[in-house]
C-alpha cells in the first residue's frame, strides 16, 4: 500500500500567512500559486489525488511538490535553476557589442569643418563587418566569437552592414553628384 503523503505543518504563523496567501493570489507566478494551493488542500486534509483533480495536475505532480515542500519549506514552491550551459556573456558586454555596432567605425571618413575628408584611424575598417566587430570587441577585453557577434545583433535587431547607398553605380558612365 502506498504512503499517504501530505504537507508538513507550517513552522511558524508567518510560513503558513505566506503560503496562504500565495494560494490566494491574483498577481503572482501561476506555478507558485498552483504549488501553495496543493499545500493548502492538503493542510485542509484533501488527499493527493483529489487534489490533484481540484487543481488539475496529476497525481505525481502533488507528491512531487509536497515532498519539495516538506523538505525545502516556502522555497521549495519554486523552480530549482535550469540546467544547461550558462551564458559566457554579461549583459554588460552584450551592451557594449551593440554600441560598438551602432558606431560609427574608425577607418570611416567623415568630412571635417574644414572641407577635407579624415578618418579617425586610416588602418581601421571602413564599413563594420562581423570580423571588425569581432576584433574591436576582443580589442576591449570581450571574449566572443564571430558567429555569438552576429547572433547577439540579430537577436537585438541591430544592423550591422551599411544600407547600399542609391548615388553610387557600377555603370561606367554615372557620375556622383556633388556635396
Amino acid at each position: 500500500m502506498p504512503k499517504l503523503l501530505r504537507a508538513r505543518a507550517p513552522r511558524d504563523a508567518q510560513e503558513e500567512r505566506q503560503v496562504r496567501k500565495l494560494a490566494g493570489a491574483r498577481h503572482a507566478p501561476a506555478d507558485w500559486i498552483q504549488r501553495a494551493r496543493i499545500v493548502v488542500l492538503s493542510w485542509s486534509g484533501m488527499r493527493g489525488p483529489a487534489i490533484a483533480e481540484r487543481v488539475g495536475c496529476h497525481p505525481e505532480t502533488v507528491r512531487r511538490r509536497l515532498r519539495r515542500f516538506n523538505a525545502e519549506g516556502l522555497d521549495g514552491l519554486g523552480d530549482r535553476p535550469g540546467s544547461g550551459r550558462k551564458a559566457r556573456l554579461t549583459q554588460a558586454e552584450r551592451s557594449q557589442i551593440i554600441a560598438l555596432a551602432k558606431s560609427t567605425p574608425p577607418g570611416r571618413l567623415r568630412w571635417r569643418p574644414w572641407g577635407e575628408p579624415e578618418a579617425d584611424d586610416e588602418t581601421g575598417p571602413a564599413v563594420w563587418t562581423l570580423d571588425a566587430l569581432t576584433a574591436a570587441a576582443r580589442g576591449q577585453g570581450i571574449a566572443v566569437g564571430r558567429s555569438q557577434v552576429r547572433r547577439i545583433l540579430l537577436a537585438e535587431g541591430v544592423r550591422w552592414r551599411r544600407t547600399r547607398s542609391w548615388s553610387t553605380s557600377k555603370d561606367p558612365g554615372f557620375a556622383v553628384k556633388e556635396r
